[in-house]
């Protein structure tokens, strides 16, 4: 991937609108069989996962697993530079939030309302769960600093998907169910933020001071965007 030593402009790292996102879905789409590219959801996910690893990741290295969740590269005809520039902004966008502590939202789609909130969040949680198979710097930080945020994150699955992870389905099983959709996203956040305080630490910061991010209060109930269409993603559960 060639590189350029010009500052990005401000449009290439801006955040994503609505049509930007339904561009992204569609350029995603376009992606050619047998290639598995992450859905909108699932790639939300994945990049939170990417971004918390102790040491920056290439994007020549994360990308890839965009168009393919195995990693399996695109033919040389395929047209990658737009899907690419819209990830990239989404990355940006993330990664100013993770660093400053702040609150985002991350890309998860009510589709019905009857759906269990756990399940509704759960291709999010899939997509960070291949960042740490791709990636598994995050999980050889010391244990007990990541156990708590990873349970709640990882309560998407099925127990029988958490192999050999005695202590985290423990603590699963001391964390209550989230009351709803806006307490699941919440969730993410939340956990996202304090797995930064372990992997990312900022000089002057207590630890645990993530858990004070939460959602504005002007925003709340209203946790989850709306989308008209999002793909299933593939209910992968972490390897140990």
């Amino acid at each position: 991937m060639a590189t350029s030593s010009a500052a990005p402009s401000p449009q290439s790292l801006a955040p994503l609108n609505d049509a930007d996102m339904e561009r992204l879905e569609q350029l995603l789409d376009t992606v050619p069989a047998p290639l598995e590219p992450l859905d909108l959801m699932m790639l939300d996910g994945y990049l939170c996962g990417v971004l918390l690893q102790p040491a920056q990741v290439p994007e020549a290295r994360w990308f890839p697993h965009v168009i393919d969740a195995d990693g399996r590269a695109a033919p040389a005809s395929f047209p990658s530079a737009p899907l690419q520039a819209l990830v990239r902004r989404r990355h940006a966008e993330l990664n100013r939030a993770i660093h400053g502590r702040q609150w985002f939202d991350p890309w998860v789609f009510e589709l019905d309302d009857e759906d269990d909130p756990l399940q509704t969040v759960m291709p999010w949680v899939a997509g960070f769960a291949l960042a740490m198979e791709c990636f598994p710097q995050l999980m050889r930080n010391d244990a007990r600093e990541v156990l708590e945020p990873l349970a709640v994150l990882y309560r998407v699955f099925d127990p029988e998907d958490l192999e050999d992870a005695d202590d985290l389905l423990e603590m699963i099983e001391m964390i209550e169910p989230p009351a709803d959709l806006s307490d699941a996203v919440e969730g993410l956040v939340t956990s996202t933020l304090l797995l930064a305080d372990v992997s990312r630490p900022q000089s002057g910061r207590p630890a645990g001071a993530a858990a004070k991010a939460r959602k504005p209060a002007s925003q709340r109930g209203a946790a989850a965007r709306p989308a008209g269409r999002a793909a299933p993603a593939k209910k992968t559960g972490p390897k140990h």
